[in-house]
């Protein structure tokens, strides 16, 4: 039998680990513009991983989800605000459930 309690222990000291591994070994200021230029996308990278397969899986149609990320890409990349960019994009779902 698998103690459950010595996952949650192994998985807890990882998790502290990784917070306060960084915090004590490195110090001093990073100026190297490779690790500082990677540090500075990792949010934006993690952000789109996690929610770029949602976009496609919530609708019932693949195509749906594509057609609308794309479309709010469009939009966003040519200066539509956050608001309009969701308003669009469920639009153009909500058009193309209709059609497919």
């Amino acid at each position: 039998m698998h103690n459950i309690w010595l996952y949650i222990l192994v998985m807890a000291g990882v998790t502290y680990l990784i917070r306060v591994l960084p915090l004590t070994l490195i110090r001093k200021e990073i100026k190297n513009r490779t690790i500082r230029s990677f540090l500075f996308y990792v949010p934006y990278v993690t952000l789109a991983v996690m929610t770029f397969p949602a976009i496609l899986e919530a609708t019932n149609n693949m195509w749906a989800g594509l057609a609308a990320l794309i479309a709010g890409i469009l939009l966003a990349w040519f200066g539509g605000s956050l608001f309009q960019v969701a308003v669009l994009a469920c639009v153009v779902v909500f058009a193309l459930e209709l059609i497919l």
